[in-house]
């Protein structure tokens, strides 16, 4: 189990690092900058240091909200519903309840992009959503088979987040599997935040456990419905969610589109100054 007073050490955002108890779980979050409320959600298998880089241009002009999701990073517990959309989006109230957030505009990535728009057509939130390279269909591309019967196989099967970690330990797969299954070219920080998450048994089995119990049919009815406007950025190379799914998924949320040429499906850490740029003018 990662421990924040020793992994934590020299973790990206530290200084504004807090632990929060909202909605049953003993939540890490990150809290820094001044003004509206703007809540940023990592992706599956990610944390709060996806968004390091991003986070400080945003403290510019707003106050910024960091949280690593159950399951994942330093946050414990587990949510009244599980590591479900439904799940994740319930513990996410709760949390910005607790920091006087609840009209927060919000920022997601991946399946972070999927919870913003949960908690968008629940009310939670009221702002804008701007999505990157966002998990808001049933699955396509490089990703699909890791969600749904082989995440609940894995899931099942004690030996494999020990095999995983394992691998996770040596010098090199991390990398290989990032760029692979991503698209992106990070550099060597970020490459290494990632390992020493993967090789955190806690991490990795709830990052499972939210892929086996990941259900987007509902979702995928609802966005025509979406009642706050919605931006997608996607990297015209991302291997995980195929440009076709983000193109539909915005027509169907009537959503503005930008691609992203020669960027993958971790844009906002390749280029985080452009991310930050196209979050502030989403929202004008």
């Amino acid at each position: 189990m990662l421990d924040f007073a020793t992994d934590g050490r020299d973790w990206p955002g530290r200084e504004h690092s807090r632990f929060v108890e909202a909605g049953g779980l003993h939540w890490h979050v990150q809290v820094s900058g001044e003004g509206p409320p703007l809540l940023l959600l990592h992706g599956t298998g990610a944390s709060s240091h996806s968004w390091r880089d991003v986070a400080p241009l945003l403290a510019q002009r707003f106050q910024v909200i960091v949280p690593d999701l159950p399951g994942h990073g330093f946050t414990r517990g587990r949510p009244r519903l599980g590591l479900t959309l439904a799940g994740m989006a319930e513990a996410l109230a709760a949390l910005l309840k607790a920091l006087n957030g609840e009209r927060s505009r919000v920022v997601g990535h991946s399946a972070g992009a999927a919870i913003a728009c949960r908690m968008a057509i629940e009310g939670t939130v009221t702002g804008p959503i701007t999505a990157f390279c966002p998990a808001l269909l049933p699955m396509g591309g490089a990703a699909a088979p890791l969600f749904g019967s082989l995440a609940k196989m894995l899931f099942l099967n004690p030996l494999a987040t020990h095999v995983f970690t394992g691998i996770a330990r040596q010098p090199g797969p991390v990398g290989r599997f990032l760029a692979r299954s991503t698209g992106s070219t990070l550099d060597a920080e970020g490459v290494e935040l990632y390992r020493r998450l993967f090789t955190d048994a806690d991490h990795v089995r709830g990052t499972i456990e939210m892929m086996s119990g990941w259900r987007l049919e509902a979702l995928e009815r609802a966005l025509p419905h979406l009642p706050v406007p919605m931006t997608i950025v996607h990297g015209a190379e991302d291997r995980a969610i195929p440009v076709g799914d983000a193109q539909r998924a915005a027509r169907l949320a009537k959503a503005r589109f930008d691609l992203l040429p020669g960027l993958g499906h971790l844009s906002h850490e390749e280029e985080p100054a452009r991310a930050a740029r196209l979050i502030e003018e989403a929202g004008i």
